[in-house]
């Protein structure tokens, strides 16, 4: 694990494995692809890597121990949340700054892989951070 880098260190890989990946395989995959293969990518280059990650969620006094899944947490400190649609939509952002408040992370990397140039679709979403 390369546990000294920061949130920017480890979102630039991300960002980079993700412009790799797109560039091999294009849009029009499912997200659950793209995911393992992102997945697979970034622990090649030696980063803890958590798929899936169930979020419990409180509310009042009730616990829901399964709030959401986050698809993709990297060295702890970045949320990757996936699409793979022709446009993201405003909701997408809010749905990642939503799960980065209840992850207590800090960024997120919102990555569409249904555009025809991934740079158009990558939205960094940031939580209390300058």
């Amino acid at each position: 694990m390369q546990s000294a880098l920061s949130e920017n260190d480890v979102s630039g890989a991300v960002i980079d494995s993700a412009m790799r990946i797109h560039q091999a395989l294009g849009p029009g995959l499912l997200e659950s692809a793209y995911e393992r293969v992102l997945a697979y990518e970034l622990r090649k280059r030696g980063f803890d890597v958590e798929t899936q990650v169930a979020v419990p969620l409180r509310y009042e006094h009730v616990l829901i121990e399964e709030g959401f899944r986050a698809d993709i947490i990297v060295n702890g400190l970045v949320l990757v949340e996936l699409k793979s649609v022709e446009k993201l939509s405003p909701v997408h952002k809010k749905q990642v700054l939503t799960y980065l408040k209840l992850t207590g992370i800090r960024l997120g990397l919102l990555i569409n892989f249904g555009e025809a140039l991934l740079k158009d679709g990558v939205v960094r979403v940031a939580n209390g951070m300058s």
